[in-house]
């Protein structure tokens, strides 16, 4: 029977090895070299097959195996090979079916696992794309509410097209009418406060506290931060002008003052 076959299967890793220097060199009865090499001649029926030992062919694998370390791709493209080379000899060695069985032919088998096999290639590599793309939740994340809630309103309003109208154009004129009026600040006023330190500052012969000099507050009238704050501006004025003397011992403290005596 005929065993030339054709695949279309890719041993890249194995053809690399090749070219380093690297590849698997078999010894076998009838043959030593290269697997490629060997399993191009089976394919091309330029060697007997059942001289070959798949045993000794099994234990130089495993050694390869274990020499080459986690180089997975050559020690799978090699298994590949040594499988294929398994196959064709244990076909040369069972008996032909009979031909009332029709059971396909040693070309037909060998076509099958050749496009079994490239399809087990192809989705290999569809898995290798897969794993390659994007993964949620690590490169891509969703939007922060991906379930917003729908509100739906079953109401329905009763009205026509004036009272809309109507309804728009109240609205508006409400608007234009709001104005707002800040209440008017009844402020303790700064020459009042003036001319009242300037009266108290003959007085003063002793440090006396700002708080105390500040007018209370009434109602109706300045309020007590504003009588406070206006008396604390007319001190430093007067201070400026020699009638007052300001100290204060720490940060935040409180302000003392003096009449100052005349030189």
């Amino acid at each position: 029977m005929s065993l030339a076959f054709q695949t279309s299967l890719d041993f890249a890793a194995a053809a690399e090895a090749s070219s380093d220097g690297e590849a698997l060199i078999v010894e076998l009865d009838g043959y030593e070299g290269p697997l490629d090499v060997l399993l191009t001649l089976a394919r091309a029926q330029k060697v007997d097959l059942t001289r070959l030992s798949v045993t000794a062919l099994a234990e130089q694998y495993l050694a390869f195996v274990r020499e080459a370390g986690r180089r997975f791709q050559l020690a799978a493209d090699y298994l590949v090979m040594a499988a294929w080379l398994t196959y064709l000899k244990s076909r040369l060695l069972l008996p032909r079916p009979s031909a009332e069985a029709a059971a396909p032919t040693a070309d037909e088998e060998a076509a099958g696992l050749a496009f079994r096999l490239a399809r087990l290639d192809a989705m290999r590599r569809a898995a290798e794309a897969l794993e390659a793309r994007p993964m949620l939740g690590r490169e891509v994340f969703m939007r922060g509410d991906p379930e917003a809630i729908s509100v739906t309103s079953h109401e329905r309003l009763d009205g026509d097209l004036y009272a809309l109208i109507d309804a728009y154009a109240g609205m508006r004129q409400r608007r234009q009418e709001r104005r707002y009026s800040p209440p008017e600040v009844n402020a303790y006023r700064l020459d009042e406060a003036r001319e009242r330190l300037r009266m108290l500052a003959q007085r003063l012969q002793r440090w006396t506290a700002l708080s105390r000099l500040a007018p209370s507050a009434v109602e109706g009238g300045p309020s007590r931060a504003s009588c406070v704050a206006s008396t604390l501006s007319a001190s430093l004025e007067l201070v400026r002008e020699g009638a007052l003397d300001a100290r204060q011992l720490a940060p935040f403290d409180e302000v003392y003052l003096r009449g100052r005596k005349a030189a």
